[in-house]
């Protein structure tokens, strides 16, 4: 799947630090996402899928389909989800009026809400941290732009 025999360039123990503190970091914002989530009632996933409904590009239909290539799930995981969601009123189904028989997903008012609760957690907590989650990934990519025979 990934070639982990690529030796463009030395890896310094900067680099090794670098790459160890930003998944350090994504790590902790994910702790972070996942009590926010469990503490408004959903479980990670279900935040997550409300967030990519929402968050579509405008281009991009809240299909079924959509929302599992964006969560990295198959789609019958999605439909287990979209289920649950579905069954606290956080989301509906609807009939594309192009296709009739394709199912779209939209968010509720109940959903719009706890998912705006939980997206300006999320924003304050990255006003406050974001830093420290950008200063790695910073460092990591001077190291490529400083060596770009890679």
């Amino acid at each position: 799947m990934y070639n982990l025999t690529v030796q463009s360039r030395k890896l310094t123990a900067k680099d090794y630090q670098s790459l160890a503190e930003f998944r350090y970091q994504i790590r902790r914002f994910l702790h972070f996402s996942e009590k926010a989530a469990a503490e408004a009632g959903l479980n990670p996933k279900q935040h997550q899928l409300l967030l990519a409904l929402k968050g579509l590009p405008e281009d991009s239909e809240p299909t079924i389909g959509e929302l599992a290539e964006r969560l990295h799930i198959r789609p019958h995981s999605a439909v287990e989800l979209i289920d649950r969601l579905s069954d606290i009123g956080y989301i509906r189904r609807r009939r594309s009026k192009v296709d009739r028989r394709q199912v779209m997903i939209e968010i509720t008012k109940k959903g719009e809400t706890v998912l705006r609760g939980l997206s300006l957690i999320h924003r304050r907590e990255l006003e406050t941290a974001g830093a420290t989650l950008v200063g790695p990934l910073n460092a990591l990519m001077a190291g490529k732009r400083a060596n770009p025979r890679h």
